[in-house]
């Protein structure tokens, strides 16, 4: 640790509020609060920051960090002993996205999903949601993560709650299972399961554009609502509509471990 608490040059040792340059220094990089240091990383919110410097679980250069110490580019930022370094970190969150919300990073479209979570890193979902439709999406700034979780011959699941416009029989659910021709290719075999005479459960392992509606469309019927509930293990149980969450660690090494990814922040 002594090698890394190393003073920058033309800095003191300890950031914080006090922390002052001498007239005719070269001009420091902008400071920020050590609470926010953590939010731009994407590692935590300022409300959980706060906490674990409340708890002396944040140090700075080697000093245990209070509520409102500054911090630089340079500065040894430690959490639990861990350097985390400066720098955009990977960040992996859930988000319940809500029906009328664009799947787009555009900022110029109105209610797209980056300006609807608001979240200090730039984000990008992984994979789509209909506007039309709710539940459970990914974001990242992971770009080799996206591919692996997208790619159809991954097998990932995706598990959807859909209510069509009128009952249907067990020959529409057991068709919806064997597989539906859209766009000129069937579906893939999936789960089904019947949760009420207009609702039923679905799992599937390929994303193909509009899936769940061109198929129920193709035996007659419109969905009246379409829900995402889990993508692989992560599921969107706990979480408020428009509401969304970092990955658990559980959830985060899971992932990485499925997908053969090694990336992730100190824990």
């Amino acid at each position: 640790m002594k090698k890394l608490i190393k003073r920058a040059a033309g800095r003191p040792l300890v950031a914080g509020p006090a922390a002052v340059y001498r007239k005719g220094q070269e001009s420091e990089p902008a400071s920020i609060r050590v609470n926010k240091f953590f939010t731009e990383q994407g590692l935590c919110s300022r409300r959980e920051a706060d906490r674990l410097i409340e708890g002396g679980h944040i140090t700075v250069n080697g000093r245990t960090a209070v509520l409102g110490d500054q911090v630089h580019p340079g500065d040894v930022i430690a959490r639990g002993g861990l350097v985390v370094p400066w720098g955009n970190q990977p960040v992996y969150i859930k988000f319940h996205k809500p029906v009328g919300v664009t799947t787009t990073t555009e900022p110029d479209v109105p209610d797209n999903i980056i300006a609807s979570i608001g979240h200090p890193a730039r984000i990008f979902p992984i994979g789509r949601l209909d506007k039309d439709s709710s539940g459970l999406i990914l974001l990242t700034n992971d770009g080799d993560i996206v591919n692996r979780i997208l790619r159809a011959e991954h097998g990932h699941e995706k598990e959807y709650l859909v209510l069509v416009d009128r009952p249907f029989d067990q020959a529409f659910l057991d068709q919806m299972a064997r597989g539906v021709v859209i766009l000129g290719k069937s579906t893939r075999p999936c789960a089904c399961a019947r949760l009420g005479p207009r609702k039923f459960r679905i799992v599937l392992t390929e994303g193909r554009n509009r899936q769940i509606r061109r198929m129920c469309q193709t035996l007659g019927y419109r969905v009246a609502a379409l829900h995402r509930v889990r993508i692989m293990h992560i599921s969107i149980q706990g979480l408020g509509v428009g509401q969304w969450a970092n990955l658990s660690e559980h959830e985060r090494a899971v992932l990485l471990e499925t997908l053969g990814g090694k990336r992730g922040w100190p824990s």
